[in-house]
């Protein structure tokens, strides 16, 4: 066969083609003896059109599902869309097209783009969250949740996206502002919302971090860590002087209450709406919206005298009540005791605000100031604080929480950071509530026999706070399930999130129609062998998927107790330095980048440029140096396949080649199995590839026939277009991702000898080979009369030797 010219638009229509007809190409095996391994990308929003940064999750999860289909394991690699959401509805609003058109219209945009790059997904098993299929079973599961006290009901001031007109979790608000919108700053709205008791397995999810350990980033668990927040201290009750009511605070260092000057009350604080009022109302007013667009972090701190005091029970003393924005409502009690002398913030707001300042805890190993410049906030010895005076901090904590519980005032505690997750959105596009409001019965969750609440059709899209539903007669008005009254149903739809909580385990019973799947069939998938995502969902989807789980084992449809074993958080695609959007002009779409290159370019590069963990930077010329190798190894393999009868003995080029070959899959074969560094796996492959094209004449016959076959088999996982075309013209038959993995061979990887790196002064100026185990004082004899060397030694003095035998051999002179 003649040399052939690659070339990508007829190569990948023609496998697209050919992929697509055949349904069952990419579906697992039923009730297979093999090992089973379930890969995942986290599933994409329908958003309109992929480009080049979505391109690289899709790419690392394809080639990791090819290889081990290759390594003889029963693969599941599905796709779904996460496809309710406010932009769906802000594009109804916007341009008069319902949401599900909206939708739609983009998941096949989306889906051809999909096929278009080749990813290995079983079509099948697809998913859409915002069809009825789905979205009947989150409304069984809020009922569950609703029926363990899960899913509850209460009035709370809410993080408000004017934008979006809808409440946004804690976890969506970012520095501040809405995570869709980012200049759009959140306000707080009083409101009646749905919460999901998240809090109730705070505990759970923090201990089973460790069990995640060496699966999932550090950098996620750390985060996840801070985010659940445990806190372990002392609740204490302050009393109001002028009422005799209770203040509870929590501190985490009761050892330290003789140093209390104030109470400081969470500017929503029960006490705070009872008793300011007026001006000072207003004030507490400004402090919360502030603190929303601000966010919880470091704010600059401000408060507000209340007029009232709190006696501390340690001591009898008189302290004044405060409202601070810097104390968060969610977090302990709402109120803290403040310690100015041994708490950074405390010294801080009451320097600010004048309030005294006394030490009551100093140093090991020092004395107690009179006067307190700065905070001390370590451990140390308790003083001025009445019988506990002279413990160690430690052991005073343990004492005066025991001497709380003991005489009723207090007793050891332990906080969490996270809040209950509110999942009631005033929109459209999403989940209906499936709760029913009766005068007489209260609320009462639609029967199961019901489900699901669909979206009605004919509502007016108006982006006002109120939820469309509201206006939608039709729906709203529905007889009460339990005593057939006339009642009104939930207006309020579920937060997106809640879709993809547990979409993944739908995935592998997508078309049961009487449970949310077959538990039989979560056993054997579950969990997730690896997931693929982006960093930024450390703290939203990956907490909530946790919780889901938990949830689902503790209702009885699942054993596992968490969703993924493994996760990788992969780098972002950048250009131009900056991260891809619209507004910076720098976004690259994928047909595009097809069209002009081809899908097997786009693979390569973007698992070539960078680690897959870091970020990559797009660029025309590396994507052009990718299609030109491509182009390399195709004529290659198409030229040499005439000579595989040839006939003709082994020679040096072929042991040559041989070795190299061997040590490639050595090479990728580790890299899939631990680092994933797949831009060093192409290197290796290039490498091959140059060593090949330096030997080509000298090669026999049996030599390519190994060399051709091992090499279409390497490249596979990375660029499937090229490799099953050159599969095909080599006469073999069945799909590439079918065949067995390459096996390396030891004895053939094995080099003659130790290549050895020559440097003068740390500085590489030559290279040798070297019978393996090579004394040190010949290699010191070899290096210091190589050739090479020669010029950077002449006229300088030896200072020393540094040797590694195998390895290096460095001299360093001077002179």
């Amino acid at each position: 066969m003649p040399e052939q010219t690659y070339d990508h638009k007829l190569i990948e229509t023609k496998w697209s083609e050919r992929w697509a007809a055949d349904g069952k190409l990419f579906a697992p095996e039923e009730n297979s003896s093999k090992p089973k391994y379930y890969v995942l990308e986290m599933l994409p929003y329908p958003s309109g059109a992929l480009h080049i940064g979505h391109i690289r999750n899709y790419s690392i999860g394809d080639a990791l599902a090819r290889y081990k289909w290759m390594r003889g394991f029963n693969v599941l690699h599905p796709m779904g869309w996460d496809a309710f959401g406010l932009p769906a509805e802000n594009a109804a609003i916007k341009n008069n097209r319902h949401p599900r058109e909206w939708t739609n219209y983009n998941i096949e945009q989306m889906k051809r783009q999909h096929r278009r790059m080749g990813f290995s997904y079983d079509w099948d098993r697809e998913v859409s969250t915002c069809e009825p299929e789905y979205y009947k079973w989150n409304q069984w599961f809020f009922i569950r949740m609703f029926e363990k006290g899960l899913a509850y009901r209460k009035q709370a001031l809410l993080n408000w996206c004017p934008l979006c007109a809808t409440v946004l979790a804690n976890e969506q608000v970012v520095n501040g502002c809405c995570w869709r919108h980012e200049d759009t700053p959140v306000e707080q709205k009083e409101l009646t919302q749905w919460f999901v008791k998240i809090t109730a397995y705070a505990g759970e999810l923090l201990q089973d971090i460790q069990n995640l350990e060496g699966g999932w980033p550090e950098r996620v668990l750390a985060m996840q860590t801070n985010w659940i927040g445990r806190s372990e201290g002392t609740e204490v009750d302050f009393t109001l002087a002028e009422t005799g009511e209770k203040v509870r605070v929590f501190t985490t260092r009761v050892d330290t209450i003789f140093g209390a000057t104030c109470v400081i009350l969470a500017p929503e604080h029960e006490l705070v709406k009872r008793y300011v009022h007026g001006e000072r109302a207003a004030q507490v007013k400004a402090m919360i919206d502030a603190r929303a667009q601000q966010g919880p972090g470091d704010v600059d701190k401000t408060g507000l005298f209340t007029g009232l005091y709190a006696v501390n029970p340690y001591n009898g003393e008189k302290v004044p009540v405060w409202v601070g924005n810097f104390v968060l409502t969610g977090y302990g009690t709402g109120a803290i005791m403040a310690v100015p002398a041994h708490d950074e913030r405390d010294f801080e707001f009451c320097t600010k605000y004048g309030i005294p300042i006394r030490p009551v805890v100093r140093p090991v190993d020092g004395e107690l100031p009179a006067v307190a410049t700065e905070a001390f906030g370590d451990y140390g010895v308790v003083e001025n604080s009445g019988e506990w005076s002279g413990l160690a901090s430690a052991e005073a904590r343990q004492r005066m929480s025991a001497h709380a519980a003991a005489k009723g005032f207090g007793e050891a505690a332990i906080t969490f950071r996270i809040k209950d997750w509110g999942i009631s959105r005033q929109r459209y596009w999403g989940t209906p509530i499936p709760m029913v409001h009766c005068t007489a019965c209260g609320v009462v969750p639609v029967p199961d026999s019901e489900l699901p609440v669909l979206l009605p059709g004919g509502v007016a899209f108006t982006g006002s706070g109120q939820s469309p539903l509201a206006a939608a007669a039709g729906f709203v008005n529905t007889p009460c399930p339990k005593c057939g009254a006339p009642a009104k149903r939930e207006t309020d739809t579920m937060d997106t999130f809640v879709d993809s909580s547990w979409y993944f385990y739908r995935y592998c019973d997508s078309k049961n129609s009487s449970a949310p799947f077959d538990s039989a069939k979560i056993a054997y998938w579950f969990p997730i062998d690896q997931y693929i995502g982006g960093v930024e969902h450390a703290i939203l989807h990956l907490i909530y998927s946790r919780f889901w789980t938990k949830m689902m084992r503790d209702i009885g449809i699942i054993t596992n107790d968490e969703p993924a074993a493994r996760l990788f958080t992969q780098g972002m695609v950048i250009k131009d330095g900056a991260k891809m959007s619209k507004s910076k002009g720098n976004v690259v779409s994928a047909d595009a980048m097809m069209d002009e290159f081809g899908a097997d370019t786009g693979r390569l590069f973007e698992l070539f440029a960078a680690p897959p963990e870091r970020d990559l930077d797009w660029t025309t010329d590396g994507a052009m140096g990718a299609y030109r190798f491509i182009g390399r190894v195709f004529r290659f393999v198409t030229r040499n396949i005439d000579r595989l009868d040839a006939s003709g003995e082994p020679g040096e080029a072929d042991r040559k080649v041989l070795r190299k070959l061997h040590q490639t899959i050595q090479k990728i074969t580790t890299d899939f199995e631990n680092r994933w560094h797949f831009n060093t796996s192409i290197a290796a492959f290039m490498e091959l590839v140059n060593e090949l094209y330096a030997c080509e004449a000298a090669l026999c016959g049996a030599t390519l026939r190994e060399v051709l076959e091992k090499i279409v088999l390497l490249l596979a996982p990375f660029t499937p277009f090229v490799c099953e075309e050159l599969w095909e013209l080599m006469g073999r038959t069945g799909p590439v991702f079918k065949q067995p993995w390459p096996v390396y061979d030891p004895e053939l990887a094995r080099e003659d000898g130790a290549e050895v790196v020559l440097q003068v002064n740390g500085k590489l100026r030559s290279k040798l080979t070297v019978p393996f185990g090579t004394a040190r004082e010949e290699l010191e004899r070899i290096a210091l009369a190589d050739e090479k060397m020669q010029p950077f030694l002449e006229g300088k003095s030896v200072a020393k030797i540094i040797v590694v035998p195998d390895k290096l051999v460095n001299i360093v002179v001077k002179g």
